[in-house]
């Protein structure tokens, strides 16, 4: 006799074309943030789904919100699947928003070609294959007909790039949702259930601009930009000593990403912008770490004649951390990857960041799980020429759909 499981499985095998079919359409439609016209897509993913019978609910953020934030329109969805009443409500949660393409590019990065068992496209890999992951992982388990309890959500945002804190975080203080536990997007290979923080400021160095010829008359703000950049390369061998106890993570990091400065060539500088970013490992207390690096910078400029420093905080984004309940998600997950991936897939942590955390920060548990490869540069993600390994797609498709059914089935 075919268990419920085998059921699902052949479901998904059925109908992996028409979802290979899906995620191509997903990737034609771009998002690049910046700009982060995101509206569009969501609005492409609302008719997608009406077709299954769904309705997708549309939550704009308003555009002054939007436009203050640097981005020019989010409209998140919520897809809503009430069951009978008694178990909880499971959340799948995935990001539409990218990075642009840049160069490079062998394939259309909106092209969605499919080529020698992979599909190519900005956001194959992350995280627009799992709209489809978690879309036809929700039909499966739909199809199959037997009593479900509980609900499901699935939570299409658009604000991962700059954040999260008008995708999911929006979602959340709105209270348009508060599910009982929240898969996000990841890839097939781990179940993240931890992930760094991360403080990324501002710092504009303000000096006095000055004839080359005559630098004496001027006050260098690169000069002082310079003062601060050691400051903060000089602390990296520190920070190398902190270790994570949590697999997966290592030590925090810090760096200047951007310099902006000078008007010309024989001019003294007058003004100079760093925007730096200090990743944190969760044991480490965001507000804390803030205070030491603006204390660094400040001090690093003290007592210069005619420098003045403004720091301004682009983002502060908490650590994930496991919440009671992050062990029932793994053990699924870990169950059913076995079943279907053929190995015990590793739970643990990663230095990156994500919006699982904006749940965990409203104390659910949240993991990472989705359709990708073992590590992030197999999938080139955010760069050129990002794919997804169509055969990774399939099994997490099973996974997830095995996952929801072990929540929500009676």
């Amino acid at each position: 006799m075919t268990t419920n499981k085998e059921q699902l499985a052949q479901w998904i095998d059925a109908h992996f074309d028409e979802e290979v079919g899906v995620l191509q359409q997903l990737l034609r439609v771009p998002t690049d943030t910046p700009p982060g016209n995101n509206a569009p897509h969501a609005d492409m993913v609302a008719d997608l789904v009406k077709a299954y019978g769904w309705i997708a609910e549309k939550h704009a953020v308003p555009a002054d919100v939007v436009q203050d934030y640097g981005m020019e329109t989010i409209t998140n969805l919520i897809v809503r699947r009430p069951y009978q009443a008694g178990g909880p409500t499971v959340a799948l949660n995935a990001h539409g928003d990218v990075v642009p393409p840049g160069d490079n590019w062998t394939y259309p990065p909106y092209g969605g070609v499919v080529e020698n068992g992979y599909i190519y496209g900005r956001a194959a890999a992350v995280s627009k294959c799992d709209f489809a992951t978690y879309i036809f992982a929700t039909r499966a388990l739909e199809a199959l007909g037997v009593p479900l309890k509980g609900g499901l959500e699935l939570h299409f945002t658009y604000d991962e790039e700059f954040g999260g804190l008008l995708g999911p975080g929006w979602l959340l203080e709105q209270k348009l949702t508060k599910p009982d536990f929240v898969i996000a997007a990841g890839f097939s290979y781990n179940i993240v259930t931890a992930h760094n923080a991360c403080l990324q400021l501002e710092i504009t160095v303000h000096g006095k601009s000055g004839h080359g010829a005559m630098p004496e008359t001027g006050h260098d703000a690169l000069q002082a930009a310079t003062r601060i950049l050691n400051a903060i390369y000089d602390q990296l061998p520190e920070l190398k000593k902190v270790k994570s106890k949590i697999p997966g993570i290592d030590s925090p990091t810090m760096l200047v990403g951007r310099i902006d400065g000078g008007t010309n060539t024989n001019v003294v500088p007058g003004k100079v912008v760093l925007k730096m970013d200090r990743r944190m490992i969760p044991e480490e207390d965001p507000v804390a770490v803030e205070a030491q690096v603006r204390a660094l910078i400040e001090k690093a400029v003290e007592g210069q004649p005619g420098i003045r420093i403004e720091i301004k905080r682009l983002l502060l984004s908490h650590a994930l951390r496991e919440q009671t309940g992050t062990e029932k998600l793994v053990a699924s997950l870990q169950q059913n990857a076995q079943t279907f991936i053929g190995e015990k897939i590793p739970a643990q942590g990663t230095p990156l960041y994500a919006d699982a955390r904006l749940y965990g920060e409203h104390g659910i548990p949240a993991v990472l799980y989705g359709a990708g490869p073992r590590s992030v540069p197999e999938s080139n993600a955010k760069k050129a020429d990002e794919r997804l390994q169509l055969e990774d797609l399939r099994k997490a498709t099973k996974v997830v759909a095995c996952t929801l059914l072990d929540f929500l089935g009676e």
